[in-house]
């Protein structure tokens, strides 16, 4: 948990304060873990684990925390997040410029929130235009293009690298090859979102079905996963379509507006939605988005909201991008869809950690459009607390993903037969004891690695994305190794090589070779480029490494946090098996919750048994600094007091941030500099008082350049 420091603008919170802050802190850990999952399963497995109503509500509740306790955004702030990392299999496409994603809006009340906060950072109240669009739930794709011919297609991927998609984008139909018109940029990528229609996806999965092959949730899953096929042939078999809706990468603008780009590539034939709309007032768009929402089910496609944008190029120019999103756009979500169903049965599933997650077994209903039949529960308070039973009705939800929520029960269809749910006192994988520590909502197995469970799920952390990433060690695979004997821990990744040869791989055993070619599925080829992907991470970053290691709080970004203070694995390693904890307290986002669980972790002689095998077979290198540090403020911390005449405060800020400076909203002996403008009060004496460096509104852009 983050320790953060007991004050708040200046002002010293009190005892309760303290705790409240220090409980936020732990929710804010736990919602960025549920993000990061969830990130993982919908973009680059297409197979969404949480509901839009879920995944929105969990986002919100992080920024609501991050709102109240700015200074939280060094732990580790999910907004800022896109995506996640490209999945194997595609090469990777480096965006020129960032494919970020929109912010959220859930009622028509916060469109004049969304439009009064463009008007407080551009400092006017003029009229302004904004482009709505429908929100396509599909698969956002980038298209580029040299000289008018398309050369290279990509997916987001995480913001900032894509898979290379390019021969699949080549099957869309819709998709222009070649621009015959001389008002083309000579470089030209617009961006998009690909989807399936709802007449081919109905088409597709009762094809599937015949077949026996895979039967898809919803479309979007469809387009996904046809897209992202390595053979084009059976993406050219799913019949694909595109929305085109912005650019990227371009090398001269030609259009003043988002309605000019729009009905300029449209001559250039681009697809765009017809139902495209500009308006001029907060009715025209609350008109706009009730008309969306009243035609939804008519539409031969799936959409879940309407998108807002300042028209105005110009005007988008000024306002910018916070961190992940543009300040001129927004996407307002429309509410989930509901149905009611039967929960047939409730089933325990044991994570990595040992956590037990209930899961609700569905009577198959149709939810907006998708069959579904699972719901996760999250745990036992969840199902306490709505009085979830087995075969209570219930009302479920979704937004376009695959598991629901259930909303409630419903109490009045109550049957007799219905059963409460004694949650496990012993693990249903290992048999093992379960506790729930006091301060915690999660129930947990205490077999450790001896759980099967928790030993694969373990491993597949450890080859997973952000981990080793090593190709060719899926889900199933894993669990294959394990129960097979093949794959126990870590070390045996590395030695798979030399035990399928039968050669000896340490001291005192000598293997029989595995043969892994004559396994059915596999093959020679196989085999080789399994042992290639190993070999090809027998060096591994310190970040990377230390996530791998699977230690409970320890996500990705603490994982930097910790490389970049302690820079080898070694100096780590040896104070946490000394317990020395001074430095690892010391660092801005490392509170004593999670310091403990891990020097627990180290604490563990079968852990560090594991890493001292795992060392003999890799090499992980130290942490070096890559940190730009050519702004003149960058690691600086500024504050901003007066009024403003060349931008807003808000402008003068974010412009800031944007080179590397720290934001604080009060002076101290620790402020660097103090941007003064008109009418500047007790800031500008704080800081004579505190002997720090004063700079004009001018002074300020001269020296930033």
């Amino acid at each position: 948990m983050f320790e953060s420091p007991d004050l708040i603008d200046g002002i010293r919170l009190t005892e309760k304060e303290l705790e409240e802050k220090k409980e936020a802190e732990k929710k804010l850990i736990d919602i960025t873990l549920k993000l990061y999952k969830a990130d993982i399963s919908y973009y680059q497995e297409d197979n969404p684990s949480l509901t839009d109503a879920q995944y929105d509500d969990l986002k919100n509740q992080s920024l609501k925390i991050l709102e109240k306790y700015p200074d939280l955004a060094t732990l580790i702030d999910p907004s800022k997040r896109i995506g996640a990392e490209i999945k194997s299999g595609f090469k990777k496409v480096e965006h020129k410029v960032p494919m970020l994603s929109l912010s959220n809006i859930f009622n028509t009340g916060e469109i004049f929130e969304f439009i009064e906060s463009i008007h407080r950072f551009l400092g006017n109240n003029n009229d302004i235009d904004f482009y709505c669009e429908p929100k396509i739930d599909g698969l956002s794709f980038s298209a580029r293009y040299e000289k008018g011919i398309f050369v290279q297609g990509a997916t987001r991927g995480d913001g900032t690298t894509g898979e290379d998609i390019t021969e699949n984008l080549k099957t869309i139909d819709e998709l222009p090859k070649r621009i015959l018109n001389h008002d083309i940029p000579d470089i030209f990528e617009i961006r998009g979102e690909v989807y399936m229609s709802k007449k081919d996806f109905l088409e597709l999965n009762e094809k599937n079905a015949k077949e026996n092959k895979k039967i898809f949730a919803n479309p979007r899953n469809a387009a996904a996963g046809s897209l992202r096929q390595l053979d084009t042939k059976i993406t050219r078999e799913r019949k694909l379509r595109m929305f085109v809706y912005t650019w990227g990468d371009v090398s001269k603008v030609v259009w003043k507006s988002q309605k000019e780009f729009i009905d300029t590539i449209n001559s250039w034939g681009f697809p765009t939605n017809p139902n495209n709309k500009l308006c001029g007032s907060i009715s025209d768009i609350e008109n706009f988005y009730n008309h969306l929402q009243s035609i939804r089910a008519d539409l031969d496609y799936d959409i879940d909201g309407v998108v807002y944008k300042v028209n105005n190029l110009a005007l988008q120019n000024r306002l910018g991008f916070l961190t992940r999103t543009p300040r001129w756009a927004t996407a307002h979500k429309f509410p989930a869809e509901k149905a009611i169903t039967r929960i047939e049965d409730i089933k325990i599933q044991v994570g990595r950690t040992g956590a037990l997650t209930p899961v609700a077994n569905l009577e198959s209903v149709n939810v907006g459009g998708v069959i579904v039949s699972h719901a996760t529960l999250h745990n036992e308070d969840e199902i306490k607390r709505k009085d979830i039973r087995i075969n209570d009705y219930v009302v479920v939800q979704r937004a376009g993903d695959v598991i629901p929520q259930v909303v409630e029960v419903l109490l009045d269809k109550r049957q007799p037969d219905s059963k409460e749910f004694i949650f496990p006192a012993l693990c249903p994988v290992c048999g093992s004891k379960t506790i729930r520590e006091e301060d915690e909502a999660v129930r947990r197995c205490t077999n450790g690695l001896n759980c099967p469970a928790q030993a694969t799920e373990s491993l597949k952390h450890f080859v997973s994305r952000d981990a080793f990433d090593i190709e060719g060690l899926g889900s199933k695979i894993i669990e294959d190794f394990y129960f097979e004997g093949i794959i126990k821990n870590p070390t045996d990744i590395f030695t798979l090589e030399e035990r399928n040869k039968g050669q000896a791989y340490d001291l005192f055993s000598q293997a029989e070779g595995l043969n892994l070619e004559n396994r059915e599925g596999w093959g020679k080829k196989s085999v080789e480029n399994l042992f290639a992907a190993i070999n090809s991470r027998r060096t591994v970053d310190l970040p990377r490494f230390i996530y791998a290691l699977g230690i409970r709080q320890v996500g990705i970004a603490t994982s930097l946090l910790i490389a970049k203070n302690f820079r080898s694995f070694k100096e780590f390693m040896t104070e946490m098996k000394e317990e020395k904890t001074e430095k690892l307290l010391s660092i801005d986002g490392i509170g004593s919750a999670m310091a403990k669980d891990i020097t627990v972790f180290f604490k563990e002689p079968h852990n560090i048994e594991t890493i001292d095998k795992l060392l003999k077979q890799i090499k992980i290198e130290d942490y070096i600094d890559t940190t730009n540090y050519n702004s003149p403020i960058s690691g600086k911390t500024v504050v901003f007091t007066g009024t403003l005449e060349k931008m807003t405060r808000i402008e003068a800020k974010a412009k800031a941030q944007s080179l590397g400076a720290k934001v604080a909203g009060s002076v101290s002996k620790s402020t660097d500099y103090v941007i003064v403008g008109a009418d500047a009060g007790s800031k500008a004496k704080k800081a004579a008082e505190f002997g720090v460096s004063t700079l004009t509104e001018e002074e300020f852009l001269s020296f930033i350049g």
